[in-house]
Order: C-alpha cells, then sequence, then structure tokens
C-alpha cells in the first residue's frame, strides 16, 4: 500500500484543478455537505510584461509561519512530482456567492442585500458564535423564529458586523433569507514536489479560488486522498480541455495552506520514493530552451513530456514568470498541451527542479505559463524541517 501511495503521491506541489467543469452552490437555506469547485488555470493573453501579482496573500492553516529564505535554497534538494492527488476542504466561515429574492405574503423582498452582504463577503460569525459550516448557518436560520441574526463578516481585509433578518416564505413554510453560500470544495491536481524526511509537500503553482467569485479561498482545514486519473478531455483553441479522474477511498495527508503561489500540506507518512532528489534551480539558473515536465495522464503512469521555456521574467513574483510551450508529440496528441489537472507539474531543466507548470493560454492549448520553484518555496511555511 505503501509503494502505491508513493507511485501515486511522491514528491509533487500540490496543483489543483477541477474535479468536474463546473462548480455548485447552494442557498444557506438548503445545506448541502460538500461542494466540488472549479479550479480554472485558464488565461487569454501571452506573457508580455513582468508579472507583478503579491506572492502571500492566502490563508495558512498551520500556526507556523517561518518560511525558507533565497539562503536556504542554495543546498536543497527535493522529490520531483507528476503524481495526481485529490483534495477535499472546508473553508473558514462561509463566502457569499450570491443572492436572491424571497417571496413572502407582503410581497418580494432580499433580506441579504437589505443587511449589506455583498458577494465575497465571509460570513465568520452568527450571534457571537463561530460558524462552523453552511448547514449551521440553515439551522439557525430556520428556527430564529423571525427574531434577527447578529453577523461578524469579512469583506477583504476588513471585518464588519450586520444585522440579517430572515423572512418567512409561506409556500416553503420556513424562514429564508435568499443568500448563497460556499463552506467547501474538492478537485484533483498534480504533485509538485515532496521535501525529503518530512512529508512536507506543495502544489499547483497558483491559489485555490471560488469559481464563483474569482477569490483565494481562505481554508480551515483539508485532506489529501489518492485519486485514479481516468479520462483526457483534449484542449483545442478556446475550448481548454482537462484531466479527469476519481477519489480512491482513504486519507494520506492534511491540506495546510493556500496562496497565490500554490497550496502546501503533509503527508501522514513520508512516501517510499524511487526517483532520486534533485537540487533546486534558482529563477536565474532558467534558460530559454528545452526543459521537461513531469505528469500523469489517464495511463496512470507518470512521465517525462519534452517543453520550451522562453520570455522568462526574473522580476515575477506570482505564478506566471515564463512561458511554456509543449514540444512533445505524444503529449501533444493526448491533450493538445496544456489542459487542466497539469497545474503543479514539475518542470525540470539541467538536471535541476526549476519550476511549475501554472496555467494555459485559452486560445493556444500548446502554451502556457510557468512559475519559479523558487517562489513557491518562499512562500511555504515551514513544516517539521
Amino acid at each position: 500500500m505503501k509503494k502505491r501511495i508513493w507511485k501515486l503521491l511522491c514528491c509533487f506541489l500540490l496543483m489543483i484543478t477541477a474535479a468536474q467543469s463546473g462548480a455548485v452552490t447552494i442557498m444557506a437555506d438548503t445545506p448541502q455537505k460538500e461542494i466540488v469547485f472549479a479550479m480554472s488555470n485558464q488565461v487569454t493573453e501571452p506573457l508580455t510584461l513582468p508579472a507583478t501579482s503579491t506572492a502571500l496573500s492566502g490563508s495558512v492553516l498551520s500556526d507556523t509561519v517561518a518560511t525558507l529564505s533565497a539562503d536556504d535554497l542554495q543546498d536543497l534538494y527535493l522529490y520531483p512530482g507528476g503524481m495526481p492527488f485529490g483534495v477535499k476542504f472546508y473553508t473558514e466561515g462561509v463566502t457569499v456567492v450570491g443572492v436572491s429574492d424571497v417571496e413572502t405574503e407582503k410581497g418580494t423582498v432580499n433580506p441579504a442585500t437589505e443587511a449589506g452582504l455583498r458577494t465575497k463577503d465571509v460570513i465568520l460569525k452568527v450571534d457571537g458564535e463561530v460558524l462552523s459550516g453552511a448547514s449551521e448557518l440553515t439551522d439557525r436560520i430556520e428556527n430564529c423564529n423571525g427574531n434577527a441574526l447578529n453577523l461578524i463578516c469579512r469583506r477583504g481585509s476588513k471585518t464588519f458586523e450586520t444585522t440579517l433578518k430572515p423572512v418567512y416564505c409561506k409556500a416553503e413554510a420556513r424562514y429564508k433569507t435568499g443568500i448563497w453560500v460556499r463552506d467547501s470544495g474538492a478537485g484533483i491536481g498534480t504533485v509538485t514536489f515532496i521535501l525529503p524526511d518530512t512529508g512536507a509537500f506543495a502544489g499547483l503553482g497558483h491559489g485555490i479560488c471560488d469559481a464563483d467569485t474569482g477569490s483565494l479561498i481562505s481554508m480551515k482545514r483539508g485532506s489529501v486522498s489518492d485519486v485514479t486519473i481516468s479520462a483526457v478531455v483534449r484542449g483545442e483553441s478556446g475550448k481548454p480541455g482537462e484531466l479527469k479522474g476519481y477519489f480512491n477511498a482513504g486519507k494520506v495527508g492534511a491540506l495546510l495552506g493556500n496562496s497565490s503561489c500554490g497550496v502546501w500540506g503533509m503527508f501522514s507518512e513520508v512516501p517510499d520514493c524511487t526517483a532520486e532528489p534533485l537540487p533546486v534551480g534558482l529563477k536565474g539558473e532558467l534558460e530559454e530552451g528545452d526543459a521537461y515536465i513531469l505528469c500523469t495522464l489517464d495511463n496512470n503512469k507518470t512521465e517525462k513530456y519534452d517543453v520550451r521555456i522562453s520570455n522568462i521574467h526574473p522580476e515575477a513574483t506570482g505564478s506566471k514568470c515564463f512561458t511554456v510551450t509543449v514540444t512533445d508529440p505524444d503529449l501533444l496528441a493526448v491533450t493538445g498541451g496544456i489542459v487542466q489537472g497539469m497545474s503543479g507539474s514539475p518542470i525540470i531543466q539541467n538536471g535541476k527542479l526549476v519550476g511549475a507548470v501554472t496555467h494555459v493560454l485559452i486560445n493556444d492549448p500548446t502554451t502556457g505559463y510557468g512559475i519559479f520553484i523558487e517562489n513557491m518555496l518562499v512562500n511555504m511555511p515551514l513544516m517539521a524541517r
């Protein structure tokens, strides 16, 4: 079993893409245990200017805040990845992804709008108590007996308080607020690396964002599972492809953080890796020219595929640092180039792990972006290092 887990999950920087093509959103008035998110790694324009996105803007679930410095990377070796994984997570509070009117005996009203709630707001507390999820919010609404609910919410970096007054919907015989929320998600992605001897890993190369709001998801907790790739949807111009798969039984680790430069976590056990660890290639060592990536398709074997690196921007601090063009005829035949689910696929050049695939151009699936491995590492909290 341990050998199988390593075969599937060894050496990966967590890169999440959608297990399904669309996201599911629920009314706060209608509880649901789990919601599948859609993680898009699609962009429309080629890279022509240095990226300026903030390197770390996500939520770190662990209490450890120390990170690697550039000096720490000089002698660092990492197991390269390319294997798929599954992730399930719950968010901090619930995120408002929409509102709708509610029919009452006195006409149509919109309690959420009247309370000043907007899309992307995060509801953290109800009547002074920390909100555990959408189901709890639903229970509080339906059992309010017409009394207003005091909410503590977050909008961007600011916290605010508001009052939400549910109204009685006679047609459904219950109190409602007309608010749509999201509290959980699931998806599949590709491993980039594992830190030897610790079980700490990172991946994705870009953040997990809400499919409806586009905002980086603030996570409360998450788990990592074994996954099997079952199909490949080939990418075409204007129609990005994707890897599809399913979760296998069991949990092999925990997801601990989400940032604009990727996600990270910890395996329950350090996998038995058969591949040799590779030295880290700093951004100054990356060259325009040939390289290769590691990724897993529906044959569930991690294999090498040729790519070409160009348009390098050493100043980039986000997830779009250079251009990656697929040149391997075998990969082009199956996927058409880069597809959703390949985000996080490690990039190796001159014997060093230099980065990971992050995005695909919608109008040219053979081409996408990559992130410097350095950017990922300096924003990954040290875990059991």
